[in-house]
């Protein structure tokens, strides 16, 4: 069955046989796939952990009248997205596709696109996972993929540093890259005197724009530039890119645990907790909803367990992949998602790009500390909450916050309680309806409770 998310490349595409991922190389890339393997890119790569491996199989291709090869590659735990993504992510994401691309020229070859969605993240670092991306490169040829990649990497990085860390959120609506003329107009006037941007962002937009709809005559006019020039290209993005920076503060939830009233024996105690309930479910992944930092998160990772640690807060989840990269933990995923109003299927038939609901069921879901905030803060009635969580996982962690709770406080000190039906035995009611109750312990110093639920 073909991929979704593989059908506009005519090189080649996924496709999946008993839940095993393969990708057909067709005929016509095969000059470029044997110039990848033949020069010693490939293996280049692989080393450096830049590039997904593969092995190459003896399998019926699903097109055979066009098919060259048939390649199996590693499959990635968990596929993310641009706009999931903590700012350093986007920023490394960015910095690889560059260094991959001049580490290709080195080998007479180039990427022929740049996509963001061809980055994921695998073992805590980006690693590129289209391999029909490269082709031979041809001297004097100008890089086809400068267009992609400034709308793909450098608007969104730009605005995200120059403007407001929110607007990676705009990937979701531009699904081919923020367009230059757009992101030009939402820069501050100060960009201008950053040279990388002024070249490759506001002077590329105004050269769009003044030469569009005249396709065939700027082709003709396109001027051919050297391998040295080429590479000097590549350097000055990775130059402009390394100076886009962001520094994760004021927003909610970033230090939370700094003020939280969970005491050091509390705090390792719920740690415990966890542990033992994350052993009784035995999962092969956990998606941590609500993660902040991805503190508890660390607890399913030091297990080995791959895990999505996930919050809508951006400063929390950078910092939470930054502490990730100094641990060299390779089983967790900071990304950035707003519970209430996750990732949607975007794309062509809205399945281009998975919503965050299809990427599941997951094995065990662990949604600590924020049941008070679904509740109250978003009027979630709590059948809503318990049927939502029976859809996305077979085991769930669940810490119930009570209204004498000072964080349940802080809540409702500036609204009206409307919610009587907040409260531990309705809680209980609602989640054993739709839930075995495997275990539930009470967290030494505070009023919360932790529960073990079982689909």
């Amino acid at each position: 069955m073909k991929q979704s998310a593989s059908f506009r490349d005519p090189c080649g595409f996924l496709f999946t046989e008993k839940n095993i991922l393969f990708r057909q190389v067709n005929l016509e890339y095969q000059p470029h796939y044997d110039r990848l393997m033949s020069s010693g890119l490939y293996k280049l790569l692989v080393e450096k952990r830049w590039l997904i491996p593969h092995i190459e199989v003896d399998h019926k291709p699903e097109d055979k009248t066009i098919a060259y090869k048939v390649i199996q590659p590693i499959r990635i735990p968990f596929i993310s997205y641009p706009y999931e993504w903590s700012f350093s992510q986007y920023k490394e994401a960015a910095q690889r596709t560059l260094d991959i691309q001049m580490l290709a020229l080195e080998k007479g070859m180039t990427l022929k696109d740049a996509s963001v969605y061809n980055i994921q993240f695998f073992e805590g670092h980006p690693v590129l996972i289209d391999t029909l991306s490269f082709e031979i490169y041809n001297e004097g040829a100008p890089w086809v993929a400068y267009r992609q990649f400034c709308q793909h990497f450098l608007a969104p990085l730009s605005l995200m540093s120059l403007v407001d860390i929110r607007l990676q959120q705009l990937m979701r609506v531009f699904i081919d890259g923020i367009p230059l003329d757009f992101a030009s107009n939402l820069l501050p006037g100060k960009s201008h005197f950053n040279m990388g941007l002024e070249i490759h962002l506001h002077r590329h937009a105004a050269s769009q724009k003044k030469y569009a709809g005249k396709g065939d005559e700027v082709k003709m006019k396109e001027a051919r530039i050297s391998k040295i020039s080429f590479q000097g290209l590549v350097d000055n993005l990775q130059n402009t890119v390394k100076g886009l920076n962001w520094e994760p503060s004021g927003t909610e939830w970033a230090d939370y645990y700094d003020i939280t009233n969970y005491s050091k024996d509390s705090f390792e105690k719920k740690k415990t907790l966890i542990s033992e309930f994350i052993d009784l479910a035995a999962p092969k992944m956990i998606w941590d909803v609500g993660a902040n930092n991805g503190e508890f998160s660390r607890v399913g990772s030091g297990k080995g367990i791959f895990t999505v640690s996930s919050d809508i807060d951006p400063s929390a989840v950078e910092k939470n992949y930054l502490d990730n990269k100094s641990r060299n933990d390779k089983y967790i995923l900071p990304l950035v998602i707003d519970l209430t109003n996750p990732s949607p299927g975007i794309g062509w038939e809205n399945q281009e790009r998975d919503s965050f609901l299809n990427r599941g069921p997951v094995d065990l879901v662990m949604s600590l500390a924020l049941i008070h905030h679904l509740a109250i803060s978003n009027n979630l009635p709590l059948t809503y909450i318990a049927e939502f969580f029976q859809k996305i996982g077979n085991w769930l962690i669940i810490e119930f916050v009570p209204k004498q709770d000072s964080q349940v406080q802080r809540l409702l000190s500036s609204r009206k309680d409307i919610f009587p039906t907040y409260n531990e035995k309705d809680f209980e009611e609602v989640f054993q309806s739709r839930f075995k109750l495997i275990r539930k312990e009470n967290i030494e110093g505070t009023e919360r409770t932790l529960y073990l639920f079982r689909k």
